[in-house]
């Protein structure tokens, strides 16, 4: 029953990217057909073969690994501190710090020009099965990895040139998808294999969004990569590895503010609205805002093939990412009781990606530093933006459903 539930969902999240579409007559449906056929393909292999199931185990261990070894670090400047539970460390010693770690890993692979060959040739293949443009399909690839601010730092020169249709296409990928430092520590929260799932169906399904509500058509002579290595500025491996090593550092810090504020204001809502209802039905409902917004968001989950009955703690989950970032949700969804493995598993698909409100601001903020005009253009467009991140964490979330 699930499946045919999931199969109208995929259809009304369609027909709503239809609806806001800016050029219906130029959809390209077949390169939409087969976009969907990759991301059921790779959910059967991610999900329930074997060799998906190594491969996702072989990508969690490498994981858990760089952890301890980023362990050895915070335990090193942090492990002095008398009040920390060496068997509960706190949220930011234990999931945020290990991001500067992995970031540090990233930027070596940076130097030594691994990671930029694997993102030009890996754009170049996915170009030729979506159908969008080689800058298109590098920025997606390379947005996976580098961060959805830190990858338009490598388009700088080109920002000027972009028009406001791949700009779009350009932001939505980048919102679509989460970047490589903080991957492990979404495993630290949710179960990797739907971490890993998300991530590949993600990269794909930005593509089906962007390609219905953005429809365009690339000159052949306009669409080429243009991140030449040769032209990047010189660094040396220790200057290229601290700048890397802070920006990890800067990652974790601003994610642990937003989380201090959103859980704070989050927590505020729930105690005024739980004491609101309180008041109002003598004590005999205490909903809180969390349960409120999950009404509201029960119907889309149910869509995405989420049970009935699990469908407003599902839609609270969902709603929470909305509003405030995909941490708290993934925090609040730990605590969820009684909701079945089906609906976790459905959700937390949909939990990975940046697709919430203040990514709206980081986005158009990192693009508005290097380029003001692209940056105000950005901004413009961003509830559309946010609305197309959207609709690709219900479609991918809804298509993983199908193998969970």
């Amino acid at each position: 029953m699930h499946i045919i539930i999931g199969i109208i969902g995929i259809l009304v999240f369609l027909a709503l990217a239809y609806i806001f579409s800016s050029d219906r007559r130029n959809i390209r449906w077949r390169y939409v057909g087969l976009l969907i056929l990759l991301q059921l393909i790779f959910a059967f292999i991610l999900l329930k073969t074997k060799v998906g199931i190594a491969v996702i185990g072989a990508i969690s261990d490498g994981f858990n690994y760089l952890l301890k070894q980023a362990a050895e670090g915070v335990n090193f400047v942090f492990g002095g501190f008398k009040y920390v539970d060496p068997h509960n460390p706190p949220f930011f010693f234990n999931v945020l710090l290990p991001i500067v770690f992995i970031s540090a890993l990233i930027g070596i692979l940076q130097y030594t020009r691994i990671l930029p060959i694997v993102i030009k040739y890996l754009g170049l293949a996915i170009s030729f099965i979506s159908g969008m443009g080689r800058l298109e399909s590098y920025n997606a690839v390379a947005a996976a990895i580098l961060g959805q601010s830190e990858v338009f730092i490598s388009l700088k020169r080109e920002l000027a040139y972009i028009n406001k249709q791949r700009l779009y296409t350009l932001t939505a990928s980048a919102m679509s998808t989460v970047s490589a430092s903080i991957i492990g520590a979404y495993f630290s929260l949710i179960e990797p294999r739907y971490v890993v799932t998300a991530v590949v169906l993600n990269l794909f399904g930005g593509f089906i969004i962007a390609s219905i509500i953005n429809p365009y058509r690339i000159d052949e002579k306009d669409d080429k990569l243009i991140i030449e290595e040769s032209e990047v500025k010189k660094q040396s491996f220790f200057e290229v590895l601290g700048e890397y090593i802070l920006d990890g550092f800067k990652v974790a810090v601003i994610v642990g503010a937003m989380l201090i504020g959103y859980i704070a204001i989050i927590a505020l809502l729930n105690g005024i609205v739980s004491a609101i209802f309180t008041f109002l039905s003598g004590g005999h409902i205490s909903w809180d805002f969390q349960t409120l917004i999950g009404f509201v968001f029960a119907p889309f989950a149910f869509l995405t093939g989420v049970p009935w009955h699990d469908a407003v703690h599902a839609g609270s989950v969902m709603a929470t990412k909305l509003l405030s970032n995909e941490f708290v949700a993934m925090e609040h969804l730990g605590k969820v009781k009684g909701i079945s493995e089906h609906a976790r598993g459905i959700v937390s698909v949909f939990l990975v990606s940046f697709a919430n409100f203040s990514s709206i601001g980081i986005i158009s903020g990192a693009i508005k530093s290097l380029n003001s005009e692209k940056g105000d253009m950005v901004a413009r467009f961003g509830l559309k933006l946010l609305f197309g991140a959207t609709l690709v964490s219900f479609i991918s979330a809804t298509i993983a459903g199908f193998f969970i």
